[in-house]
């Protein structure tokens, strides 16, 4: 069953309504009717069941009938920090660590990366990104929206990756394998990906004064948005979210 996001405003103590395009969907789509059940999120762990009401293209009344915290949530916190790519690869990779279940995704600036020019196409640019996790939550049946923050520098995610236990950065002079434990002291995780021309050698033992050690992800050379991916899949595996360990 599909789960629909519910804003923090049109949620009550029993009900709840939808609004806008998914209000639209469930009429005119999936032709819900009154007396159907809906399954919803919160957008922060908590998934709801509900009876519909009424419903119109215009809106959607729910009578909520169960509250549980939500099975689906990764116990790993991890972050993934790319470099900023050109027009809609980044768009490509907030769409995959969603379904994935990344927490938070910190894009930022390094030597080699695409500047986005002004505050205002930044601000319309994260807009884009929250509107494309929250259709793709909806689609994976996640119950907690990836976390976008603003775009940084690399220094920035530096620092940012203090509290971090593990630390990844890949890059594909590197040769040294990702295998086997990965020991930590806690479940913070934190991925750097560099831009479409890589990580430059300065700024990787930078980052290794930070903690961070640099692996490869094989003999061939990936597209930055795939390494993204990749990398993440691979941690969540070894650090035990997808049956590793």
């Amino acid at each position: 069953m599909q789960k629909f996001l519910i804003n923090k405003e049109a949620l009550g103590p029993k009900k709840a309504v939808i609004h806008g395009q998914d209000a639209k969907h469930i009429y005119k789509v999936l032709r819900l009717k009154p007396k159907d059940t809906i399954s919803m999120t919160d957008g922060h762990g908590t998934d709801f069941t509900g009876c519909i009401n009424k419903a119109a293209a215009e809106y959607v009344e729910i009578s909520i009938l169960s509250e549980k915290k939500s099975l689906t949530e990764s116990p790993l916190d991890l972050t993934l920090c790319t470099a900023m790519l050109k027009y809609n690869k980044m768009d490509e990779v907030i769409k995959q660590i969603t379904q994935l279940g990344v927490t938070r995704w910190i894009p930022f600036y390094c030597k080699r990366a695409i500047p986005l020019s002004g505050q205002k196409r930044e601000k319309k640019q994260i807009q884009r990104w929250q509107t494309i996790a929250r259709e793709s939550l909806k689609q994976c049946g996640r119950s907690r929206l990836v976390d976008i923050i603003p775009p940084m520098d690399f220094q920035q995610v530096l620092a940012f990756s203090k509290g971090c236990s593990h630390k990844f950065a890949f890059w594909e002079t590197s040769d040294r394998p990702l295998a086997g434990s990965v020991p930590g002291e806690n479940s913070k995780a934190v991925i750097l990906i560099g831009p479409e021309g890589g990580f430059e050698e300065e700024e990787i033992r930078h980052a290794v004064e930070f903690g961070f050690t640099s692996y490869s992800l094989g003999p061939r050379i990936l597209r930055a948005e795939t390494a993204a991916v990749c990398a993440c899949g691979l941690i969540q595996y070894l650090l035990g979210d997808m049956g590793g360990r």
